[in-house]
């Protein structure tokens, strides 16, 4: 049977821990994160100064309180995301800030958590720094720049250009630096992503941008972003950015930096899905084999309310079977992998615009297991309870031990909050 190197066809194990132990211990859908691929995309990452761990792409408590461990300091982006990083460990104050809050609005909840603890601010809009400054002027901020140019797979997660809301635009930099400057604000930092990609040339576009952002700011700059974007292979064929070469660029924007400014710069980078993309792994059971015409369905306990890429984005995710009995001579098809939900959309091998495709997985029967691999970044969290179905269990494997991080939710907690109101009918 043909096997592709990075991504097997079949699988026995998740994390060194058996597929069925952690079945017959947690149920599915499941997903099961390895904490070593985190530890070890955090220590590919030491030459930059600060590794910022933008927490959108898994907010688990159990994720957050092992990178902290690792020496991340984290990036949020709502009320909610500021509360996980206090309750995960996290201190308000530090050099660098161990919690950045990075959005292009305040909404009232975040706006008073920040205000509460006093946490540094990556501004994203002119509005926040007027907002910001006018109630607690004398502060330093960030300031995020959209550059006019950005980068992605999808343009859903392109965050750069006139078409992304994300950051200030490169052409108002200059009537920003009065705002903050009306109000006392200290602009101490330069912050800019536009989207993922491995193109060094266009990387060095952006080091260029940012640097002649930071330039504007002036000598009150102490530090600069990369911003995230570092992808990971989600295909054969696929390749990671090049590392050394990354920061060299990126080391050398710092370099010219302080010689301009005459002081040190400190060198931060915020990556969210290449510390976890690959360390997740969602379990499913397939409930039904059938056939559909020409197409042959793999059907799972598991949807787009627990994996929402594919149908947001055409998102492409690595799937291996693991059988049930243990018997791993199987022979190949290709099949459609469906969900459960009323929606003829709830299809995880499709392509953006919702064009269905087929993909080559071993014959499989009702009761295997499939796994969708490298499903530990924009998964569990964009999960829903669409069809009233559950948020799945989360587990943490680390040295070969799962611990349970997240129990499954119950019919208790998914009505928790709604009310039947006391009326008559006329």
């Amino acid at each position: 049977m043909s096997e592709s190197a990075r991504f097997p066809t079949l699988r026995t194990e998740v994390a060194g821990v058996p597929v069925q132990e952690l079945v017959a211990r947690y149920e599915t859908p499941l997903y099961v994160y390895d904490a070593a691929k985190i530890e070890q995309r955090i220590a590919d990452l030491q030459s930059f100064d600060a590794v910022r761990y933008a927490q959108k792409a898994n907010s688990n408590l159990a994720v957050l309180d092992l990178v902290r461990r690792c020496g991340c300091v984290v990036d949020t982006v709502s009320a909610g995301e500021i509360e996980r990083a206090l309750a995960a460990g996290f201190s308000p104050h530090g050099s660098p800030p161990p919690i950045v809050y990075t959005a292009d609005i305040f909404d009232q909840s975040s706006f008073e958590l920040v205000l509460k603890h006093d946490l540094h601010v990556n501004c994203g809009s002119p509005d926040m720094i007027d907002q910001l400054g006018h109630v607690a002027p004398g502060r330093n901020i960030t300031l995020r720049i959209n550059p006019g140019f950005g980068h992605g797979h999808s343009q859903k997660t392109n965050t750069g250009g006139q078409q992304s809301k994300h950051g200030i635009w490169h052409e108002q930099l200059a009537d920003c630096l009065l705002r903050a400057d009306r109000h006392g604000l200290g602009v101490t930092g330069v912050h800019m992503h536009i989207g993922s990609g491995t193109d060094l040339e266009h990387l060095a576009q952006v080091c260029g941008a940012l640097e002649q952002a930071a330039l504007t700011v002036g000598r009150s700059v102490v530090s600069i972003s990369a911003g995230g974007g570092l992808p990971v292979p989600y295909r054969d064929g696929e390749t990671y950015v090049p590392l050394d070469q990354y920061f060299e660029l990126w080391d050398a924007t710092r370099k010219r930096l302080q010689d301009a400014f005459g002081h040190s710069v400190s060198l931060e980078i915020e990556p969210g899905r290449y510390l976890v993309a690959e360390s997740g792994y969602m379990i499913a059971e397939i409930r039904a084999v059938k056939r559909m015409g020409d197409n042959l369905f793999y059907l799972l306990d598991a949807g787009f309310n627990n994996l929402a890429r594919p149908i947001l984005y055409g998102a492409h995710h690595p799937m291996s079977i693991a059988p049930a009995d243990g018997d791993t001579r199987r022979g190949e098809l290709e099949v459609v992998v469906g969900g459960p939900l009323c929606e003829s959309g709830d299809i995880f091998t499709q392509e953006e615009g919702g064009f269905v495709c087929r993909r080559r997985l071993p014959a499989a029967v009702v009761g295997d297991y499939l796994v969708m691999e490298v499903a530990g970044a924009y998964g569990f969290v964009m999960g829903s309870n669409y069809n009233s179905k559950p948020l799945a269990a989360e587990v943490l494997v680390r040295d070969g031990h799962a611990h349970l991080v997240r129990s499954r939710q119950t019919f208790e907690d998914l009505i928790r909050g709604e009310r039947i109101p006391a009326y008559e009918m006329a």
